[in-house]
Formats: structure tokens, C-alpha cells, sequence
């Protein structure tokens, strides 16, 4: 059966990846689009047929297509380097302008034959018409012979390489063939976002990344469903002799396929569409930086799925840049942080969940009340002991019978979050009672762990964990280290 994504651990993960994104080159090889945009406001029908009247007020230009793929790559902090085609044209002259000194000089020029050009005319955020200036047929000889002397010139330097097929004559049999050898013979991983009705001719790449209609046109299987789009990846990993396909499905997230695993579908973030043009892109380039940097491909698809979120919510064609996709990422770390804290019947679920795939549950608890360094290197000795760390937390009624009536200094929400921030800890659960009892008869841990403070037969549920056949770990306390000694010592500062 499919698994899940599991995107807590790796979206941590991933933050730590991104700072090595600054490290990785990708060689970009496909088409380079110009995309321009002429933004105004209707205010009438045009007499002359039942069509809007657009009164232009704004224009530019940024790049497209493989273009914006090495824009992306920028944006996250990588270096690119981009080859592709241009014609010999005014849009040529901007394609090049926006390029000098940033991606390299692959760009082949093409006498005579037009830069791809899209021109999309706005109103309001809406878009009226867009109007398409291209080539589609395959480049001469000759300027395919150039696209693949400036492929092999960047491809030492190069630590991963991104194909961005459009359609527009640079991916030609030849220069796919040919690129694609390179980059095996060199040890490159290759990802594609493919355009092809048959994905036979992308043979040998890393990973492609069609969307649904690209799977379902290249395989005839229906990918709109979690099955549907896993059959169609299958198929397509197999028409492509790649590693993996990673299916693309818009509002339905990504389905990632890899020869002998279980399809993993990655469920798409809940964000405002402002303008999926480009967003492709950047789902590709992100992708492909992770895995660069030495990310799984789970947990790369989860950082594409991310950076992808951030670029629809953009209009028009727009890149995402490492800070904004940190700052996500840190920001659903905080929602994992929170999503720890649970009350007992949904920790007992999840605990069933983690034995039913073989790991071992362990139980540790206390007030927790000031994080001190002898808290942090107790729960650390605790998780080593098992491959689930279940901490029980005393509620603040419970503290206060225990400690006095000047304790909690922090309630127990708070208490719940500094404890649900530690790695060392995967789940949070509070109690009420004075003891943990009735939190481990429900749980049953395999591991009890306290300090070495305690002997066994002083540790509550000790006896409960024994006769299920489990253990109790007693783990020796760091001195010097206690929350009411830091009290004291801040009202004798006092």
C-alpha cells in the first residue's frame, strides 16, 4: 500500500539542507523563454468586435521557461549556469541583457529564427490573452553541435543538471541523446521536466517530473487519483529506464515512484493561487538542489512541494528565494513543534502506529519546569534507549502539589513547547495525577526510563512494565543542575 509522507523530521531536515544550497552549480541545458507581461485595466468592448479593450499601464520582462529554471536556482542561493537557444532578435537581445554575467555563455544564436517569446496581457490579476512567439522545429545541425559543445564544457564544474523540455526545438533526439550520455558518463544526476508524448526518449536520466496530463498522454493510464498516478508512474519509470518519476498534480500534491519502493505521495500545501505560470520550475530546481546536497528523494519532493506553495501564491512568473523558503520551512517546524503535544487518546494512536512498524516505545516524564543542561542530556541518554520517546508532563495543578505554590514558573502550555521543541522527545502528553501511573498502564512502554536517583522499585509503573515483559533504564543525573537551585540563586540575585 502507498505510504504517506511524513513531513515533520524532514522539513527540519530540509531547513539544515539549505544552507548548502550555496555550495551546488547546476547546469541548466533547454528551452530559454522571454516572458512579458503588459499589465492594464478594461473599462469597455471594443466596437469593432465583443472583446475587452485593455488600456496598457505597465510592462516587463523576466526570463522563462529553462530560464527561469537558472533564475530559481539564484534565488535559493545556487550558482547556474544556462544553455540554450536564442534567435537573433530584439527578444534576444533582452534574454541576453537579463543573463550577462549571472549564468554562464551557452546561449547559441540562431540567425533567422525567433526567441521564444510569451506575452501575457493582464487586467486586474486575470488574464485576457497571452500571445506565443516561437519555433518549434529542431535547431540545424549546427546549432545543435554548439548546444552540446557548451553542455560538455560546463558539465565537470556542474554538480547536478536539470533538463527543461518545452517543446521548442533545443531537447532534439540528438541533443537529448547526447546530453544525457555526458552526464552519465560524468556521474551527473539528471533531472528532466519532460514534454515528450513518450518518455523513451529521456532513457537513462535520474528522475523525470511530468505533470498529469504529461503521465496520463505518455503511459494512457489516468493519473487523477493516489493509485491512478502511482500506476502511471510506474509505467512511465519504465518507458524512461530512470531511477524515479516524481508526478507533478497540482492542487493533489506530488507522487514520488522509485524502482522496488512504495509510491510516496507528498499531499499539496493549502495556499492562495495567485498564478501557477513557472511554478513547475521552481518545483524542479528545488528538487534538484536537494538532492544535489544529499537529501532522499522523499525528503526532496517535500522541500519542491514547499518552494512550489510559495511560487503560485505569486503572480505571474516569480522565483522564491532561500530566505522565504527557510522561513517556511521554520515556520511549519513550529507546527510540527505543537502537533507533539497531544492528549492520551491521540498519543495512543500514534504510539500504535510506531509499534505496528516495529519501533520500540519508550516513557519518561517530569515537571520540566526551567530546561536546564541536566534536563537535556537525561532525555538524550532516554532516547537512546528506544526509537519513540514518550515524555508525561506534569499539569500545573500537579506541579504546584508537588513543588509548592510558587511552582510552575511556567505554565503548562509552555512547559509543553520547550519540551516538544527537543528532538529527543516525539511526543508530549500532560497529566493531571501526582504520579504517571495511569499514563503508563495505558501505554505500556517498552523502556521505563528515569534518573539514578530513583532504584527500580522506587520508580512508579516500574512493576506495570516489567510484567509486559518490558525494561526500566535508570540513567545517571548530571550534578550541579536543578530548576529549584536556579530559582534560588535568581531571588538571591534578586
Amino acid at each position: 500500500m502507498p505510504s504517506s509522507s511524513a513531513p515533520d523530521a524532514a522539513e527540519r531536515l530540509l531547513a539544515r539542507h539549505l544552507a548548502a544550497f550555496g555550495g551546488v552549480t547546476v547546469l541548466v541545458l533547454g528551452d530559454v523563454m522571454l516572458d512579458r507581461y503588459v499589465h492594464g485595466e478594461v473599462r469597455r468592448i471594443s466596437p469593432e468586435a465583443p472583446i475587452p479593450v485593455l488600456r496598457a499601464r505597465t510592462r516587463r520582462s523576466v526570463l522563462g521557461g529553462a530560464g527561469n529554471v537558472a533564475e530559481n536556482a539564484a534565488a535559493l542561493g545556487a550558482r547556474a549556469v544556462l544553455v540554450g537557444l536564442v534567435g537573433d532578435d530584439a527578444a534576444a537581445a533582452e534574454v541576453t541583457a537579463a543573463i550577462a554575467g549571472r549564468f554562464g555563455d551557452g546561449l547559441v544564436r540562431v540567425p533567422g529564427r525567433p526567441t521564444t517569446v510569451k506575452t501575457r496581457f493582464m487586467s486586474g490579476g486575470h488574464q485576457l490573452l497571452r500571445l506565443d512567439e516561437e519555433e518549434g522545429d529542431p535547431a540545424p545541425p549546427e546549432a545543435e553541435a554548439r548546444l552540446l559543445d557548451a553542455f560538455r564544457a560546463a558539465l565537470p564544474s556542474a554538480d547536478v543538471v536539470v533538463l527543461s523540455d518545452y517543446e521548442k526545438g533545443v531537447l532534439s533526439d540528438a541533443v537529448l541523446r547526447g546530453a544525457i550520455d555526458a552526464a552519465r558518463e560524468a556521474g551527473k544526476p539528471v533531472v528532466v521536466d519532460p514534454k515528450r508524448a513518450h518518455f523513451a526518449a529521456y532513457a537513462g536520466v535520474t528522475v523525470i517530473t511530468p505533470n498529469v496530463l504529461e503521465v496520463t498522454r505518455a503511459t494512457g493510464l489516468s493519473a487523477e487519483d493516489d493509485a491512478g498516478a502511482a500506476a502511471a508512474g510506474v509505467a512511465a519509470l519504465a518507458q524512461a529506464g530512470a531511477e524515479a518519476v516524481l508526478v507533478k498534480r497540482s492542487e493533489k500534491g506530488l507522487t514520488l515512484v522509485r524502482r522496488g519502493q512504495a509510491p510516496r505521495h507528498v499531499p499539496t500545501r493549502a495556499v492562495a493561487v495567485a498564478d501557477v505560470s513557472g511554478a513547475g520550475d521552481t518545483l524542479v530546481i528545488a528538487f534538484a538542489l536537494a538532492l544535489a546536497v544529499g537529501a532522499e528523494m522523499p525528503d526532496a519532493a517535500l522541500l519542491a512541494n514547499v518552494a512550489a506553495g510559495l511560487a503560485v501564491a505569486k503572480p505571474g512568473t516569480a522565483t522564491v528565494s532561500r530566505a522565504e523558503l527557510a522561513a517556511t520551512l521554520h515556520r511549519e517546524e513550529v507546527l510540527a513543534i505543537d502537533r507533539k503535544v497531544m492528549e492520551l487518546d491521540a498519543a495512543l494512536a500514534q504510539i500504535a502506529a510506531w509499534r505496528g512498524r516495529g519501533e520500540k516505545v519508550g516513557f519518561t516524564n517530569g515537571c520540566f519546569d526551567l530546561i536546564h543542561p541536566g534536563h537535556v542530556r537525561l532525555l538524550a541518554a532516554a532516547r537512546a534507549q528506544c526509537d519513540r520517546l514518550v515524555v508525561g508532563l506534569n499539569s500545573d495543578d500537579s506541579v504546584k502539589r508537588l513543588k509548592g505554590p510558587d511552582r510552575p514558573v511556567q505554565n503548562e502550555a509552555a512547559r509543553a513547547t520547550v519540551m516538544a521543541s527537543m528532538a529527543s522527545a516525539d511526543l508530549v502528553v500532560i497529566f493531571e495525577e501526582d504520579t504517571p501511573e495511569r499514563l503508563i498502564r495505558a501505554i505500556v512502554p517498552d523502556v521505563l526510563i528515569k534518573g539514578a536517583d530513583y532504584t527500580i522499585d522506587q520508580v512508579v509503573g516500574a512493576d506495570i512494565v516489567q510484567a509486559a515483559g518490558g525494561r526500566v533504564a535508570l540513567i545517571p543525573l548530571e550534578a550541579g543542575h536543578s530548576t529549584t537551585g536556579t530559582i534560588k540563586r535568581i531571588n538571591a540575585g534578586g
